[in-house]
């Protein structure tokens, strides 16, 4: 997968955004999104007569009443992403918060996402994520209103190779979220058809944000796999089922337990072998942080992105190796061999248990540890067991070269699925 970083919530002044930027760099990131939330916040939609007064305090433009200031706005943004060789390949629209009620706020947005799609062309990004128009529109007209505004944006991106996505969103009714635009998956499948029909060209995809299934209650592995190819991006945030947060993935945590089905989004998306773009979008964690702390949130970041890879394209890293050997010989073995063995065989299985040593074990020779000396080349050694680091550092002591990485049982194919408790 193509991992990248959004940078709201790290990078809190758009006219300093170096120290943000090294934070991202330093992690381990390679490309960042090109947000237009940097240029104008979403509480700008909401809060006008404030951020106005703030914007003729910093003698600066202020977006919703001059839209065309939007690149200026980002100049260095763009600056910094360039002088530190971050490239910028996906977009991000400006947004409007879900409680925003003035329909005065409809043109503006519409100006401003032009602005931000002209900007994705010219930085020859390959596509750009906008939401649609909500405000003051009735579930009737929804598709109607938004057609329009989506073919609207059309001839900016004609001709060149960037791409518009499409969102699935929910709304804020009286303080509770419930499911909005593009929120089932036929839809979405329709909207994106329609607009390309419209367009006579694959100009439009879909973008999945995980936080926003996780918001209205979506059945998000029935909701992926009926969205199958159509799904060009993935937003990885978590929240708590009830707020518009954007937290680090994994860090919701209610009862001892992931207030977001990651099961389900890591068996959804490696049923349809999805090894697209990854944003990763965790602007209300960095945001609530000490920026001593940041550092080591963005390496945690790039770590839980790397787990998130690996079980969601574990068919894909498993072809890369001619010859694969476990350790273990427990349920975790029993769990692989169920799920990979017959596709993936491996040579044997290991175990630090002496008295299993020459055992027959779902189809495998169990051996001594010290086997693994004489593996061939081009040999990945999978632990199937949970003490992973321990059993990795024993491995490494023996001056054992190969590729080791951990096998999670409780995300493969042949566990039974678990579902969020609330």
């Amino acid at each position: 997968m193509r991992m990248v970083f959004s940078p709201k919530g790290l990078i809190t002044d758009i006219r300093y955004p170096g120290q943000g930027l090294i934070d991202i760099q330093n992690a381990g990131f390679t490309e960042v999104v090109l947000d237009g939330r940097l240029a104008i916040a979403e509480e700008e939609f909401r809060y006008v007569d404030r951020y106005r007064k703030f914007a003729k305090q910093e003698n600066r433009a202020f977006l919703f009443d001059e839209p065309s200031g939007y690149k200026g706005r980002l100049e260095a943004f763009l600056s910094e992403v360039r002088k530190r060789n971050l490239k910028t390949k996906i977009a991000y629209a400006p947004c409007i918060k879900t409680e925003v009620r003035n329909p005065i706020c409809n043109d503006p947005y519409r100006k401003l996402v032009q602005e931000s799609v002209r900007l994705a062309v010219e930085q020859e990004c390959e596509s750009i994520i906008v939401k649609p128009v909500f405000i003051g529109v009735s579930l009737e007209k929804e598709w109607e209103v938004n057609k329009e505004f989506y073919l609207s944006l059309l001839p900016i991106v004609k001709g060149t190779n960037t791409r518009i996505l499409l969102q699935n969103q929910y709304q804020n009714h009286e303080g509770h979220m419930v499911r909005g635009m593009m929120s089932d998956s036929l839809e979405a499948i329709k909207w994106v058809d329609e607009l390309n029909q419209a367009a006579g060209e694959n100009r439009y995809g879909f973008c999945l944000d995980i936080g926003a299934c996780n918001l209205c209650g979506i059945d998000v592995y029935e909701f992926i796999t009926s969205l199958g190819k159509k799904i060009d991006a993935v937003i990885f945030s978590d929240n708590d089922g009830h707020q518009e947060e954007a937290l680090l993935p994994f860090s919701s945590i209610s009862d001892g337990l992931s207030t977001t089905d990651w099961l389900s989004v890591i068996r959804g998306l490696r049923e349809i072998s999805y090894d697209g773009v990854a944003i990763i979008d965790i602007g209300t964690t960095i945001r609530a942080v000490s920026v001593m702390l940041r550092p080591a949130y963005m390496e945690l970041a790039r770590e839980t992105m790397k787990f998130l890879e690996w079980q969601i394209t574990i068919e894909k890293q498993l072809q890369k190796y001619k010859n694969i050997v476990l350790f273990g010989a427990g349920y975790m073995c029993m769990n692989y061999m169920e799920s990979y063995g017959d596709k993936y065989h491996p040579l044997f299985t290991c175990d630090n248990n002496s008295s299993r040593w020459g055992e027959e074990f779902c189809g495998l020779t169990i051996h001594s540890p010290k086997d693994l000396l004489t593996i061939p080349d081009s040999t990945c050694i999978i632990i199937c067991n949970t003490f992973f680091r321990e059993i990795k550092e024993q491995i490494k002591q023996m001056g054992i070269e190969a590729d080791i990485v951990y096998f999670d049982g409780e995300y493969s194919p042949k566990m039974q699925m678990k579902y969020r408790r609330f």
